[in-house]
């Protein structure tokens, strides 16, 4: 019987975000992608859009590097009326207006870039990183390992969230 290593673990977790994100930008149009429930829910854009910017900013900060939403030129791909570095966190109904998708493929390759980043951290990744202390402003303080499993309960109930307004709106839209 094989052992799996840590970062196989994590690499499946993080593919699993992939998944649900893959199949709720399927078959969409800009018009779903950007609608919000009610006219004040957080609509699909919103959501893999943070969804991805915070999964970006915190591989970035624990492997030391930038991230793909600066290094890729993101920020002005998207063109957001929002600070260049902006997360999403805490946003306003005005600021999550703001996030209107123009260009669907530039969404889910933005999601893949980080994908692909946060795999790279992954592999490189050994078991005994997993206890270095990476934020000391929480008691106690956070350990990479339990950073990298809340990156993944985060982005997992953003993408489940996602998957929700999806159905609402192809309910709507099929009526």
């Amino acid at each position: 019987m094989t052992v799996m290593e840590t970062w196989e673990v994590l690499t499946d977790a993080f593919g699993r975000i992939d998944v649900v994100v893959t199949a709720v930008l399927e078959g969409l149009d800009l018009d779903k992608v950007n609608w919000r429930p009610g006219g004040v829910g957080n609509s699909i854009a919103w959501l893999v859009w943070h969804l991805a910017r915070i999964q970006d900013e915190q591989i970035a900060a624990a492997a030391g590097t930038d991230s793909m939403w600066h290094t890729g030129n993101y920020a002005e791909r998207f063109a957001f009326p929002l600070d260049a570095d902006d997360t999403g966190y805490g946003h306003s109904a005005r600021q999550v207006d703001a996030v209107q998708v123009t260009e669907l493929g530039l969404l889910d390759e933005y999601h893949d870039a980080v994908l692909q980043q946060s795999l790279r951290c992954l592999r490189d990744l050994d078991n005994a990183q997993l206890n270095h202390i990476i934020d000391e402003h929480w008691e106690p303080p956070v350990t990479l390992g339990v950073r990298l499993v809340s990156i993944v309960d985060d982005c997992l109930q953003h993408a489940g969230q996602a998957a929700y307004v999806k159905g609402l709106a192809d309910g709507l839209w099929h009526k």
